[in-house]
């Protein structure tokens, strides 16, 4: 699967200037070995710069978004895979939040949500809450590897085959299992945001804007978006993203992501 995947630099030069705003998710796409480069965040600021959208779409959890919006270079945030979404009024100097399911749903749900997680830590031998589990409002996220010792796969299928049975919405990032109760996921959400914060019809205009990721919760985007483009370390999960990008670069994680917007803005 991973073969048919395209050099970045054979995206259409018209294609490419008619981009409007960048998606693009966050841990292993902006972020390196955990860390926001000097170089990627600097990617953002161009972006902006350039007067394009720039929305982050990630599984991090509500107090992460809520910073994101406020002090990054972004136009918006859509967290938690599409569960919420934040931007900063710069007119009102207000952040203003969406949700996907009300605060009395979310309420209901939130020991629910705890219980399953702590029956799959015992399930799971290795698993941990992720660290910022407590800055959640609406999912659990189960570690697999990024303050635990790395997981085999089955490990990792069996956290989703647990959530899934208790009729929850499970997706695998590059680091955590999320689960949820709903059926919203990060494209439902960007269709929202884009529609009652921006007045864009977002299928309608799915063709000027580019989504850039690297795991299996990104294939509702991947397979969505005709300019979508995975990060080199797309490729590890080829063979468990049932939609991949149509086009790849060749630098992995934020270096890639650097790529991109060194492409889009300059055609190099």
């Amino acid at each position: 699967m991973s073969d048919s995947l395209a050099p970045l630099t054979t995206m259409p030069a018209a294609q490419r200037q008619a981009v409007r705003g960048v998606f693009t998710d966050i841990d292993d796409t902006l972020t390196t070995h955990g860390k926001l480069t000097a170089e990627a965040y600097a990617a953002l600021e161009r972006l902006h710069a350039a007067g394009l959208l720039v929305i982050p779409i990630t599984g991090r959890p509500a107090g992460w978004c809520d910073h994101i919006a406020r002090m990054w270079p972004v136009d918006a945030v859509i967290g938690e895979n599409g569960a919420l979404a934040m931007r900063f009024d710069e007119r009102e100097k207000k952040l203003v939040r969406r949700f996907a399911v009300g605060d009395a749903q979310r309420g209901a749900q939130s020991t629910q949500l705890y219980d399953i997680g702590h029956r799959i830590l015992r399930m799971v031998p290795g698993t941990a809450f992720a660290s910022d589990q407590r800055y959640r409002e609406t999912d659990i996220a189960i570690d697999f590897c990024e303050d635990v010792a790395p997981l085999p796969r089955h490990a990792v299928e069996r956290i989703v085959s647990l959530m899934e049975a208790e009729g929850m919405t499970a997706k695998v990032s590059s680091i955590h299992v999320n689960g949820w109760f709903g059926r919203y996921d990060k494209l439902a959400m960007a269709r929202t945001l884009l529609d009652e914060d921006f007045g864009i019809d977002l299928d309608a205009e799915r063709g000027r804007f580019v989504f850039v990721g690297d795991s299996p919760n990104d294939a509702p985007m991947f397979s969505f978006f005709p300019l979508a483009v995975g990060v080199a370390n797309v490729r590890a999960f080829a063979d468990r993203i049932p939609a991949m990008p149509a086009f790849v670069t060749e630098s992995e994680s934020g270096a890639g992501f650097v790529e991109v917007v060194r492409f889009l803005l300059e055609g190099t």
